[in-house]
């Protein structure tokens, strides 16, 4: 963005969004929950990664003017992964940030969009209708084990099973010092 255009410094951290949300989001969320639908989904979009950065070295479009008159472009980079993480709003909105900032044109947005659903589609289906039955396997391996990796895929509503089992814990230990303190 040009100095003093408050517009354009708003759009430049907009575009870093999807930025934070994989770097920060993803590694939290994996360390956190370990769970395999979050890792695959993760997995997902490093494939995506590779699969964009190989269509930019192989068609090699020129970003736009502007891009080059800032000299703060790197060749063929992008940051579009808002429409897999943030709602839509925030997905226009990073897509009208590239452009306004001169990073990518009008085409090169829509391309990429189109790119990200399509891969989106495509790797959905696959872990949803092709890997999932692995899932068992991959929880039960001795990595599974060792890193406490876990399916929730087959529960229908995770956050009511995870309620219901830390109240239940809960209730145990309150059961258990009741029972120690009756005993001594």
């Amino acid at each position: 963005y040009q100095r003093g255009d408050q517009l354009g410094h708003f759009l430049a951290w907009v575009s870093l969004v999807p930025v934070f949300i994989s770097l920060g989001g993803f590694a939290s969320h994996f360390y956190f929950r370990r769970e395999l639908q979050g890792m695959f989904f993760g997995l997902g979009l490093l494939i995506s990664h590779f699969i964009n950065e190989l269509i930019k070295k192989s068609v090699q479009q020129a970003r736009p003017e502007a891009c080059a008159l800032l000299e703060m472009c790197d060749s063929h980079v992008t940051t579009k992964w808002a429409a897999l993480f943030l709602p839509w709003s925030s997905a226009v909105l990073t897509m009208y940030s590239r452009v306004y900032l001169g990073y990518h044109t009008v085409a090169q947005v829509f391309a990429g969009a189109a790119l990200g659903t399509f891969l989106v589609g495509v790797w959905f289906w696959l872990v949803n209708s092709k890997l999932f039955c692995y899932f068992p396997l991959i929880e039960e391996s001795a990595l599974g084990r060792f890193f406490y990796v876990k399916d929730t895929s087959h529960i229908s509503d995770v956050l009511k099973f995870e309620y219901d089992n830390a109240r239940a814990a809960r209730e145990g230990m309150a059961a258990r010092k009741v029972m120690a303190s009756k005993n001594s």
